[in-house]
């Protein structure tokens, strides 16, 4: 009886990590966007716009597959980075990004806005998830880090569970 015990725990423990979802992954912000934007930047967020240079184009006008470095501040202490998903407007696109609303969680195609004085997208809100609108927070950006065009950008990751989006969590 104790062997059948031992057989159905260790059967049943390797079925839990089997159904385990990759969404579990705790995603940092530079890794996903390196994955999903195919810039092949790696170290904290607040380095990438550094070592694009001469590496990538750089600039400030956001494109789809660009992605907007972040500076780093007294609460953002290595920076951020985002890919742009899409253009809405001169001063608005929509973001996808990790661990920003919810640590370690994957955001896709949240609002982000050109609030610098000069239109420069010198700094941005971004969409907080808590909060279901623009954060009250405004942030210090780079620019935008342009995709190498002989690369293709990588999909979203089609694993992740609770994809935090504009209107809510998507299943």
């Amino acid at each position: 009886m104790k062997a059948l015990a031992v057989r159905f725990a260790l059967v049943f423990s390797c079925g839990l990590m089997m159904a385990a979802p990759a969404a579990a992954q705790f995603w940092q912000c530079a890794p996903y966007a390196r994955q999903i934007s195919g810039i092949d930047i790696h170290g904290n967020a607040d380095t990438w716009w550094g070592q694009a240079e001469g590496r990538y184009e750089r600039g400030h006008l956001p494109k789809p597959g660009s992605v907007l470095a972040f500076a780093a501040t007294g609460r953002m202490r290595v920076g951020h980075v985002a890919m742009v998903s899409r253009i809405v407007s001169d001063r608005e696109v929509l973001l996808t990004h990790a661990n920003w609303s919810r640590r370690g969680g994957i955001e896709t195609d949240v609002r982000a806005i050109d609030v610098s004085p000069a239109g420069d997208w010198s700094e941005v809100k971004v969409w907080y998830g808590p909060q279901g609108d623009l954060g009250t927070s405004s942030y210090p950006t780079k620019g935008f880090i342009y995709a190498d065009h002989g690369q293709a950008p990588l999909p979203p990751l089609q694993f992740a569970r609770n994809v935090i989006t504009a209107d809510g969590i998507a299943g």
